[in-house]
């Protein structure tokens, strides 16, 4: 792990710094609740952002500072090794952040074809617009039956106390996405599906980072370098950037039993950054997850696996236009009823 310390040195770090953080949120909350409040009353903002982002902030850091605890519990107990009992704190993780942006954000899920979690293997490719979108394989999961989630995720994330500890101890992957050579990384993303199970899900974005407008056309400018002809051809797309295909099919080559499930949403792209949260928050529709499972048997070979994954987002990215343009015409309608 070249660019993060070891383990022991980081948790010195990040596990005292979380806890930090709530017992000063907490202790401070006399005094920056009011600033809060009366610095979006002063710009106007009566849906009141900032109190609202800070609160969350507050809530994040005491479920991370009582997951910490939890597991050190279990760790002195004997049960480092549990996976069961790790799973189920990890789903009680998710849903306690869930319901904090439910309460603080005004968070709303909605799901279709929640169907397509029942029962594993499974591979979950997933759209990446906001950090938020992690949560929601976990949140979904736990909701459906006891499906156990494992994610490939940036090593960056080693930095969450949370994700540190208990993602350590269940099966996850922490990739290195500016390594060098990333067959490392691949054979480590390969090695995650080969025990994978009726129980089990396996969870990728395809993308590989919370996708901004400004991070798909540098995408599609290297695309354009790269691959002329791929970008022509993905060149329509308006929500999503091009998927790298090799993540996914390391997963499918070590669950060769599992099926593939695409999972689009539509109403967190406001929280890919603060800044843009603080415009949406609290969010006025419910998010929207459509979920679609596709069967192992209707997959292409591998070679055409990266062809099919790019299809396959051209489809959801119309899904999103579509969705987007829907919502757009309800919210012109409703400011057109408030306003007469």
């Amino acid at each position: 792990m070249s660019k993060l310390a070891t383990s022991p040195a980081r948790r010195l770090v990040t596990v005292p710094g979380v806890g930090l953080i709530a017992v000063v949120l907490t202790v401070s909350a006399p005094l920056w609740v009011p600033l809060a409040l009366a610095c979006d009353v002063a710009r106007g903002r009566t849906r009141l952002p900032a109190a609202r982002l800070l609160s969350f902030g507050l809530w994040w850091a005491w479920m991370e500072t009582l997951g910490v605890t939890v597991s050190t519990a279990l760790w002195c107990a004997g049960r480092s090794q549990r996976r069961d009992a790790h799973y189920r704190l990890q789903g009680w993780w998710a849903g306690r952040l869930v319901a904090g942006l439910g309460v603080l954000a005004g968070l709303r899920i909605e799901v279709d074809g929640i169907e397509a979690l029942d029962g594993g293997p499974l591979v979950i490719c997933g759209r990446h617009a906001s950090l938020a979108d992690s949560l929601l394989p976990a949140w979904m999961l736990a909701v459906s039956g006891p499906m156990r989630p494992r994610y490939v995720m940036k090593r960056e994330l080693l930095l969450d106390p949370c994700l540190d500890i208990v993602g350590n101890r269940v099966p996850n992957c922490f990739v290195d996405r500016d390594a060098p050579d990333s067959s490392r990384e691949l054979d480590g993303i390969e090695r995650l599906a080969r025990d994978m199970g009726p129980l089990d899900a396996a969870v990728i974005y395809p993308e590989g980072g919370v996708v901004t407008g400004a991070r798909r056309w540098r995408t599609m400018g290297r695309l354009l370098e790269r691959d002329p002809g791929r970008y022509t051809r993905m060149a329509v797309l308006s929500h999503l950037a091009p998927p790298r295909a090799k993540g996914t099919i390391a997963l499918l080559r070590g669950a060769p039993d599992a099926d593939v499930v695409l999972m689009a949403h539509v109403g967190l792209e406001g929280l890919g950054r603060v800044a843009g949260a603080a415009r949406q928050i609290p969010l006025r529709e419910p998010v929207r997850v459509r979920l679609q499972r596709i069967p192992r048997s209707e997959l292409p070979p591998e070679q055409d696996l990266p062809a099919w994954l790019d299809d396959r987002w051209l489809e959801m990215d119309g899904w999103i236009e579509s969705e987007t343009r829907r919502r757009d015409s309800t919210g012109s309608m409703t400011a057109k009823a408030d306003v007469s």
